[in-house]
């Protein structure tokens, strides 16, 4: 998938997994973002699979709950 299929399969596995609502998902992952949280994943198109996307929901929820 390319990075903004990945932004958006992270974004969905946050409301998914967290049952919380989309804008605040959307808030997470952007704020992610803003720290460079994704700047690798940009990098390197290999990084941007589903298995990565499930570990990576995880780590932002944790981090920007």
């Amino acid at each position: 998938m390319n990075y903004e299929e990945f932004l958006d399969e992270v974004t969905t596995l946050i409301t998914e997994k967290y049952d919380i609502e989309d804008a605040a998902a959307i808030q997470m992952v952007m704020r992610a973002q803003a720290d460079n949280f994704f700047s690798a994943h940009d990098d390197d198109p290999m990084l941007c699979t589903l298995d990565r996307a499930h570990k990576d929901a995880k780590t932002v929820f944790g981090k920007y709950k």
